[in-house]
């Protein structure tokens, strides 16, 4: 999978895990993007590690699910340093 492609699954599956998570998420696209995109190596390593798959091909549901996965797991992380921040 090329760079601008590895891009587009980033933001996509950042603005998925975005919708899923319940509550309001701070950041915009850049955020959403950089989120993902960590999401999305996160769990492709995850994938490599548990399942031993990782990121394949861009239209592979086990991509899809493994990036939206991981950027899940990213946004939950980010979220709980960014509230303990806001408490401060």
């Amino acid at each position: 999978m090329g760079f601008i492609a590895f891009l587009i699954l980033g933001l996509i599956a950042g603005a998925i895990a975005k919708a899923i998570l319940p509550g309001r998420q701070d950041g915009g696209w850049i955020i959403t993007l950089v989120l993902g995109v960590v999401g999305a190596l996160l769990g492709g390593w995850l994938g490599g590690m548990i399942f031993g798959t990782g990121l394949q091909e861009f239209f592979s549901l086990q991509t899809w699910l493994l990036a939206i996965g991981g950027a899940l797991i990213v946004l939950l992380v980010y979220g709980m340093i960014t509230k303990r921040g806001a408490r401060s």
